[in-house]
């Protein structure tokens, strides 16, 4: 049986794309920092909780010194409990999700962040088989290359979850391990942070996932996946696809125009077809999900120097392609309708700016694109 990094689906896949700009994101305070929803709130019945947490920790092995130094400062976070139970059962179309997961801007990065850790990526691919360029796009999927790690505490965080109760024991699991990782000595409190889920550095695993996969690739005595250094965080992705049954020399699968052996996949229908290898399944186990493999595959390719993928996408459920959806987007844009950037994803925003652009014209905000509405805001 494979080892798993999650097991519940955070970051990248199917439902949603970590580090993409969400229209309903919460706004920052003006002193800049976390928002204000993911700053402690009073809540006695949360304290309630961590003192009789805390007496369960002891009983694992967790040290008072650790437990004073790990909850000094932290509190119930009212926006990770929102975000846990509002998480979007949206499913985006593989050409959405590569419109995102390998654009322009992630590819010319990622081929930045190559170059600039080159040294490294050959010494982690020599020592444990997996490709640099494969490490690297899972890096530009899960943090952006390192520039969207998540500042939120992560006990404050995984203790709120474990509180809240909906996935309790799920998340008691991982704040004791995050407790560990705080006795340990590889992070100090102040600099234990994630997403608002608990999902930490460069590539963000989780603190079970963190105790089993983790490397000090460095030899610093510590395995530390949260500094500006991606060493560890790198050295930590390749152990782990590694130890799921990577089989070095083989690469995860190529897009197919006609017939072919083995394995083929379409994950859209009417779009482009996909040849996969072992390697593809070991890349799900990352993230059970086929847009977040092909997505991981396809923006290693570019990042090694290939180019966009050769077959095309069906028309949408509304009758746009990829350059009607741009074409709406830019025309929108340019009459003053905000949608977020052009890039053809009709996203929260360009549906709010196309229920603005109705608005004004006196028709019904549906917020729905048409092609007619693409022909009414003219050239």
């Amino acid at each position: 049986m494979s080892l798993t990094r999650r097991t519940t689906l955070f970051g990248l896949g199917a439902v949603a794309l970590t580090a993409c700009a969400s229209a309903t994101a919460p706004t920052r305070s003006t002193s800049g920092g976390l928002p204000a929803d993911l700053r402690p709130a009073p809540n006695a019945a949360y304290d309630a909780w961590v003192a009789s947490f805390r007496t369960r920790a002891a009983t694992q092995g967790i040290s008072q010194s650790t437990l004073t130094a790990a909850f000094r400062g932290t509190g119930y976070l009212p926006g990770v409990v929102r975000r846990d139970r509002n998480q979007t059962e949206f499913i985006r179309t593989l050409e959405d999700y590569l419109s995102i997961a390998a654009s322009d801007e992630r590819v010319s990065k990622g081929r930045a962040a190559f170059a600039r850790h080159r040294s490294t990526l050959n010494a982690v691919e020599a020592r444990y088989g997996v490709p640099a360029n494969i490490v690297t796009a899972i890096w530009g999927l899960e943090s952006f290359y390192g520039e969207r790690r998540g500042d939120v505490p992560v006990i404050s965080a995984t203790s709120t979850l474990a509180f809240d109760g909906r996935r309790g024991a799920f998340f008691e699991k991982q704040l004791i391990e995050a407790l560990r990782i705080l006795q340990s000595g590889d992070v100090t409190p102040a600099n234990l942070t994630g997403s608002w889920a608990g999902a930490m550095g460069h590539t963000q695993f989780i603190p079970t996932s963190y105790q089993a996969f983790a490397v000090d690739f460095t030899g610093d005595g510590k395995r530390d996946i949260w500094s500006d250094d991606p060493s560890d965080s790198l050295a930590s992705t390749a152990a782990y696809l590694s130890r799921n049954g990577w089989q070095t020399g083989q690469g995860w699968g190529r897009e197919v125009t006609g017939s072919a052996a083995g394995t083929v996949i379409q994950p859209q229908p009417g779009g482009p077809r996909f040849q996969v290898t072992r390697n593809f399944r070991v890349i799900k186990t990352y993230n059970n999900s086929d847009s977040y493999a092909i997505g991981v595959g396809h923006l290693a390719d570019r990042i090694a120097g290939g180019g966009p993928l050769q077959g095309t996408f069906p028309p949408d459920q509304y009758g746009l392609t990829k350059d009607d959806r741009i074409d709406l987007q830019r025309r929108l844009t340019q009459r003053g309708f905000d949608t977020g950037g052009v890039d053809g994803v009709l996203g929260t925003k360009s549906q709010a700016a196309i229920a603005a652009y109705q608005t004004s014209r006196g028709l019904p905000a549906t917020g729905t694109p048409s092609l007619d509405l693409l022909r009414s805001l003219g050239g």
